[in-house]
Parts: C-alpha cells; sequence; structure tokens
C-alpha cells in the first residue's frame, strides 16, 4: 500500500502535475489523470446513488461491491503497467445484469432518463460510465491498458441501465418512456 496523507494539501500540484500512483509527476489534464479522474466521477455519482433511502437490498449490495471494484480499477489506471480487474469481473458483471434483466419487459420504446430520484441518479452514473469508457478507450490509443477494463466500463454502463429500469418499477411502478409522436398532428 502506497503513502497515506497525513496533511491533505502538499502543494506539489500547484504546478499543474499531479503523482501517478508510481511516484511519476503528469499533467493533471493527462490522458491516464483524465481517466481514472472519470472513473472516481463515477464511483462518486454511485455513492450518492447509493445515499438515496429505500434502494432494494440486492441492488444496494450489487453497486457497493461495484464502487470497490471501480477503485481498484482508479488505482490500475494511476498506476501504469498494473492490473487487478480480470475477465472474471466482467463475467461477474454480466452474471448480475442477466438477474436483474431477465424479469423486466422487452424494451419496445426509448426510456428516458428518470423515474424517481434512485432511477436518475442511476441513469446519471450510467452516463458517466459511458464516458469514462471513451476517456480510457482514448488512453488505450496510447498507452497501454487492459482490455479487461474497457469491457468492465462496457459492461457497467448496460448493468446501470437496467438497474435504472428496475429502479424507476420500484419507485414509480412504471419506466418513463420516450413518446416519438408527441406534438405531430
Amino acid at each position: 500500500m502506497g503513502n497515506r496523507l497525513s496533511k491533505i494539501y502538499t502543494r506539489t500540484g500547484d504546478d499543474g502535475t499531479t503523482g501517478l500512483g508510481d511516484g511519476n509527476r503528469v499533467p493533471k489534464d493527462g490522458l491516464r489523470v483524465e481517466a481514472y479522474g472519470t472513473v472516481d466521477e463515477l464511483n462518486s455519482s454511485i455513492g450518492v446513488l447509493l445515499a438515496v433511502p429505500g434502494l432494494p437490498d440486492g441492488v444496494s449490495t450489487c453497486l457497493l461491491e461495484i464502487q470497490h471494484e471501480l477503485f481498484d480499477m482508479g488505482g490500475e489506471l494511476s498506476i501504469p503497467g498494473y492490473h487487478v480487474l480480470t475477465a472474471a469481473h466482467v463475467t461477474r458483471l454480466e452474471n448480475i445484469l442477466d438477474g436483474f434483466n431477465d424479469p423486466l419487459p422487452p424494451l419496445k420504446e426509448f426510456i428516458l432518463p428518470g423515474g424517481g430520484p434512485a432511477a436518475a441518479a442511476c441513469h446519471l452514473s450510467r452516463t458517466i460510465a459511458r464516458r469514462a469508457e471513451r476517456r480510457v478507450l482514448t488512453l488505450s490509443r496510447s498507452e497501454s491498458v487492459s482490455p479487461d477494463v474497457l469491457k468492465y466500463l462496457n459492461r457497467l454502463s448496460d448493468l446501470l441501465f437496467v438497474l435504472a429500469r428496475v429502479l424507476a418499477r420500484h419507485e414509480r411502478g412504471s419506466e418513463v418512456l420516450w413518446r416519438h409522436d408527441r406534438g405531430k398532428g
């Protein structure tokens, strides 16, 4: 385990750089920092979702484990060449996704983000997951990134979509469907 901070401000970043997990200093707006920073933002948004009272137990348990894995992912991305996530993590997400999706009715329309506080927060996390995936993809074009990180983020955004559907039904009894024919006629 690396150094623990006893003092929160160090002034070492005042020049626009930050330290990676391996000790190297890089620009704060570098691709790697942007990637793990967006994963951190995703983790924080899931924390907001978990703060919504009355989440179903299975959803809370699932999201808490995902937060731990996203923290691991941030560590992986902050240390070039370090790998934590594996194909088993991706498979686990797929199994969880299938478990939540199977009882849902098939989609016939697009769903609007919303449906209640938890469902809306879940949709926001889904969009941040997609952005994190894009940031990691951009990083992977210039530096080595485990393909399992990209796969994990892709499955996670799918899982968050399904969980938003579950939560909308839990909170409101239904989802908010996009009406393509509104205002016409």
